[in-house]
């Protein structure tokens, strides 16, 4: 590590021991130029497990920057209008701070990375090797959402901030926006915040140790709510809550509130899946003698190894969502996905619209949806165990297993259909052919009567469509999109196979810069590639591998289907 590193390692450690945080069984340190810093395991294990504890005083959080003393008022001016929502304070904030002189923030800000492994990042030519997937109009659109963003609101906001603080010099500019973007959607957590914390009933005057103020009065609270980019603004991804899984307040007693927010310190815990700890806040003090403070703990039931990195999950995530928000992807993840959507502009174009549109609304019916690597293990062609308990068929199971004149048989293939409802009961209805239309409206007719006594509910609009429909010509429509989908995939970078030479024969480097004479006399051999390209060719491949997958899955199906008069 070079001594310029070392140094702002001395000072953030000094700079977490001043405000209160403890090593108690680990240490910082670098990794590597991949990863940068991480946190490894020390000497001394402690008998708890507890390794780490910050004080939830050190989060920067909606409700800090809020109390802010520079740029406060002026966000919640904006907040309280309604232009900005917590996310946007959040990454203004970093901002304003990367660019202020004398930040108290500094130490931490200077430990951070300066440039990601997302898209957003990526060279014109690195981006080019995302097209035909899902991320790769999701990059260009969040891109220009950005610009747009840093045009309208940010630039000229930052610039007033800076002269407010007495500097009239720093120059803004979109990079320092685009790096506290990253920055928020890299390493923020979703907090589980004791309600008294929050919302505390006594503002005390009193001043902390810490960078800001720690009373609060205003927050954005989270359920939990999945991140969805896909529009440009947000990219499809599930429970995007936090980097650990089943995180709990610790402090039963009272009600918890999730607020997004980077806590300095236990944000360096790099993912793996196999996660050897975890977060979790102490509202009471009863576990780390800190009160209101997040601790890391170990997850093994024996003692830590010397000097082992101390991990943990950031969830279950495809390669999709990682590579978009984090910059990595994992080889052949368990937790791949395939997005497949039926275009909602399409809609218009196809015959008897209006009807297919109201009945889409009614049965609640998905225009979208995830298809599940671990899903393919119950199929009809498995491939490895699956983990997935709930096979989204009982809902199929009801309407299925109904007939309204009888003539219509439960399919055999039922329980092997990987496919969930809500998109195949969007299909169905999207498919509908002139005299199923027909059959569906005399049927809704008979439940509604003849003066409209009741509407019918969304189960019963289902069964309606399934009684009149059958399967065939919803999965003769997957079929069609997921041949698109393929289509799409190849047409710039060739088949899966080809992904997979590619990747057979890489070489690795962090910058075109790198290479050597050297390394020119193993180009018969390896084929030198970026990290960001070696990372969009696997996430690309496996977009093409679940393609063909579950391409081959929906053939099966439409074969049944056409078999049994579905």
């Amino acid at each position: 590590m070079a001594r310029t590193e070392e140094a702002k390692l001395d000072l953030f450690l000094q700079w977490l021991q001043v405000n209160g945080a403890q090593f108690r069984g680990c240490n910082l340190k670098y990794c590597d130029s991949t990863k940068g810093f991480g946190i490894y395991s020390s000497n001394d294990s402690p008998k708890d497990g507890v390794l780490l504890v910050v004080p939830l005083d050190l989060a920067i959080t909606p409700m800090r920057v809020l109390q802010d003393p520079l740029i406060g008022a002026e966000c919640r001016a904006m907040f309280e209008e309604g232009e900005v929502d917590d996310r946007f304070l959040m990454i203004l904030f970093l901002t304003v701070e990367r660019l202020r002189k004398n930040s108290s923030w500094k130490p931490y800000l200077d430990m951070l990375p300066a440039t990601f492994g997302n898209p957003l990042w990526f060279t014109d030519d690195e981006v080019l090797e995302l097209r035909g997937t899902t991320l790769y109009r999701a990059t260009e659109l969040r891109k220009k959402d950005l610009i747009s963003v840093y045009e309208d609101k940010v630039k000229d906001l930052v610039k007033k901030l800076l002269v407010l603080d007495g500097d009239s010099e720093s120059e803004v500019c979109f990079e320092d926006f685009l790096w506290a973007n990253s920055i928020f959607w890299s390493r923020a957590l979703n907090l589980p915040l004791p309600h008294s914390y929050v919302f505390p009933q006594i503002q005390e005057d009193t001043e902390t140790t810490c960078p800001a103020e720690n009373s609060s009065e205003v927050t954005i609270s989270h359920s939990g709510d999945p991140i969805d980019e896909i529009d440009g603004k947000r990219f499809e991804a599930h429970e995007n809550d936090s980097k650990v899984n089943g995180v709990t307040s610790t402090s039963k007693q009272e009600e918890t509130v999730w607020v997004e927010g980077l806590l300095p310190g236990i944000d360096f815990c790099n993912h793996d899946l196999k996660a050897v700890a975890t977060w979790e806040v102490d509202g009471t003090g009863s576990i780390t003698e800190v009160p209101l403070s997040m601790y890391l703990i170990s997850a093994l039931q024996s003692p830590l190894p010397v000097d082992k990195e101390i991990s943990i999950s950031y969830g279950n995530k495809g390669n999709e969502e990682l590579l978009y928000l984090y910059g990595f992807v994992v080889d052949n993840n368990p937790d791949d996905y395939l997005m497949i959507h039926y275009p909602g502009e399409a809609i218009q174009n196809i015959s008897f619209s209006e009807f297919k549109g109201q009945l889409l609304v009614a049965q609640k019916a998905a225009m979208r949806c995830l298809l599940q690597k671990n899903w393919l293990a119950r199929g009809f062609f498995p491939t490895g165990s699956s983990n997935d308990k709930a096979n989204n068929t009982r809902e199929a199971d009801r309407i299925r297993n109904f007939s309204w004149s009888g003539h219509r048989r439960t399919p055999s293939y039922l329980n092997k259909l990987v496919f969930p409802e809500d998109f195949m009961t969007a299909l169905r209805t999207i498919a509908m052919q002139e005299d199923e239309v027909s059959k569906v409206s005399s049927m809704l007719e008979e439940l509604v009567g003849p003066e409209g006594e009741r509407q019918p509910s969304d189960t019963e609009i289902r069964t309606a469509v399934w009684e009149a429909c059958g399967d065939s010509g919803a999965l003769q429509l997957l079929v069609d999109l997921l041949q698109k989908k393929m289509m799409d995939l190849e047409e710039s970078s060739g088949t899966e196979d080809c992904d997979s030479e590619l990747l057979e024969n890489a070489c690795i480097i962090g910058s075109p810069e790198q290479q050597t004479s050297k390394e020119e006399n193993d180009l018969v051999r390896h084929k030198l590639m970026s990290k960001n390209r070696w990372c969009s060719i696997v996430y690309r491949r496996g977009q093409k591998e679940l393609t063909r997958l579950f391409l081959k899955e929906a053939e099966h199906a439409l074969q049944l289907s056409l078999s049994e008069g579905n």
